[in-house]
């Protein structure tokens, strides 16, 4: 993630920022900070596009939005050589979870949408006489806020739910990756969507703060649960429909018929994969005694085998910014005072320059220990043995966020079981956690991890306004409780409702 340093304001006021590579620790350049004035004239520039992309049928906007995939496959090396810069990623972390992702969620969102947001129409119970339509309309223009820890994959997820359903666009990356966001717009201009659709501005927290309050008919947004709050709070005052997604410091569980070797690779690649910083990277591990030492064998021999670097070809990068080398630093100091052991890194990595942190496995780890309650924003995975199952799934749900969980087990009937009893928002059996879930899963926060749906048929209809429809099918009639008020009809609703509620036959035909 590039580095970002505050500067004196550029000729007529503009604040600047100035990005530093987090490999190197070289400047990249500086971008200009987007005004509040300039925010609100994006916002209205594409409100006024979506008047008429609203009216577009799903076909049209489908064909339109591919047009958009057929792009990022002929520029992909533009944009993987853009995101390493900002990132410092190894170039297979970008493609395997930057550059397929995005292509995946352009195809499934403009397949899907016209299945899930199409007019339905529902029978009633009890008003034979009467048919309800539910309609999906597009809700305006959506604000959509992106961390840098997935600067492409992230915004055009979003972007393209948003559009597929009628909607215009204001982009908001992180500061660390605005290369990376204006890609996104350049991206879906090269598609020849109607101009200012789809726009991106670029610049700090307070960018930010301006696009909540700009206007704008929905938020999304995915980053630190400091600025998720802020954003929430924000939504409710201006009664702004919302969905926050925040870090969820993921739990492992490893039961004792576990295959261990299968369960090590997946707590190393779900920990250590980009750099420790994913919304759902595996942090803490609860393992039952019988095969502990087994287990943390295995992940410090996976671990040990790990290349760390920022050229493209190792398999850990570099850490977001400073302030996230610091956490994890304090972090793993407070776990070694308090009696943890650290098999594995432990450590700034001497052999770099710029922000990495070398790959850390930590053991004896307990309740008191920072590592075990707050998010730990890098490649650090801590392990503590427990009696049993019973006693892993209590640690893990009496800890911090519950947005995901994996569990090892050979018995896939007790795993369901185990999964069950998980408070988080999803759970993976036997596998490593995958980036942002699958796109067919609504994903909800649990906990502390956020709110809001993101993907499934429930995270896309997010972005519609539900409007229902009654009418009359075979003309105007007089409801049965309309004026005049009188004995006679109390007395006539009294027995329907007892023949309806009371009776058998009453309750099976209403």
């Amino acid at each position: 993630m590039a580095i970002v340093d505050a500067l004196s304001a550029a000729p007529g006021g503009r604040r600047r920022l100035r990005l530093r590579s987090p490999v190197t620790l070289e400047p990249l350049g500086t971008i200009e900070v987007a005004s509040a004035d300039e925010v609100h004239a994006a916002v209205e520039r594409a409100r006024k596009a979506q008047t008429a992309w609203g009216e577009t049928s799903f076909h049209e906007r489908g064909e339109r939005l591919r047009r958009a995939l057929r792009v990022l496959l002929a520029r992909s090396d533009e944009f993987v050589a853009a995101i390493a810069a900002e990132t410092g990623k190894p170039r297979v972390e970008i493609l395997a979870g930057e550059i397929a992702p995005a292509c995946d969620a352009i195809e499934y969102w403009t397949r899907r949408a016209e299945r899930v947001l199409a007019d339905r129409v529902v029978p009633l119970h009890l008003r034979k006489r009467t048919r309800l339509r539910i309609r999906h309309r597009p809700l305006g223009v959506v604000g959509i806020l992106t961390p840098g820890t997935s600067p492409l994959r992230r915004a055009i997820d979003a972007t393209v739910q948003a559009l597929a359903a009628g909607n215009g666009v204001v982009l908001k990356p992180s500061q660390t990756t605005p290369g990376s966001g204006r890609l996104v717009e350049e991206l879906f201009r090269g598609a020849n969507l109607p101009e200012g659709l789809v726009a991106c501005v670029v610049g700090d927290t307070d960018t930010g703060r301006a696009l909540v309050g700009a206007g704008v008919d929905r938020i999304a947004f995915t980053g630190a649960a400091r600025a998720g709050r802020e954003v929430a709070e924000a939504c409710g005052r201006a009664l702004v429909p919302c969905s926050v997604d925040v870090a969820g410091k993921g739990a492992l569980v490893v039961c004792a018929d576990a295959d261990l070797e299968r369960a090590a690779t997946g707590a190393v690649r779900g920990a250590f994969a980009n750099a420790g910083q994913g919304g759902r990277s595996i942090q803490r591990v609860w393992a039952v005694g019988a095969v502990a030492d087994e287990l943390v064998r295995r992940v410090v021999a996976q671990t040990a085998a790990l290349r760390q670097g920022g050229d493209g070809e190792a398999d850990v990068g570099p850490l977001l910014h400073e302030e996230a080398l610091a956490v994890v630093e304090q972090h793993v100091a407070d776990a070694l005072a308090r009696g943890a052991r650290a098999l594995a890194g432990g450590r700034r990595n001497p052999g770099w320059a710029g922000l990495f942190w070398e790959p850390t496995v930590l053991v004896d780890a307990d309740a008191s220990m920072l590592v075990m309650r707050d998010d730990t924003p890098g490649p650090l995975l801590a392990i503590e043995r427990v009696r049993d199952e019973a006693e892993a799934i209590a640690r893990a749900n009496a800890s911090g966020p519950g947005l995901d969980a994996t569990v090892w087990t050979r018995d896939r009937v007790r795993g369901r079981a185990l999964a069950a009893s998980l408070a988080t928002a999803s759970v993976v059996l036997n596998g490593a956690p995958l980036p942002d879930g699958l796109l067919e899963a609504p994903l909800g926060g649990a906990k502390h991890s956020g709110v809001g749906w993101v993907h499934g048929d429930l995270g896309l209809r997010g972005f519609c306004r539900v409007q229902s429809i009654v009418e009359d099918r075979f003309g105007a009639a007089i409801d049965w409780a309309s004026f005049p008020y009188d004995r006679r009809k109390a007395l006539w609703l009294e027995r329907m409702m007892r023949i309806v509620w009371g009776t058998p036959l009453g309750r099976w035909l209403s």
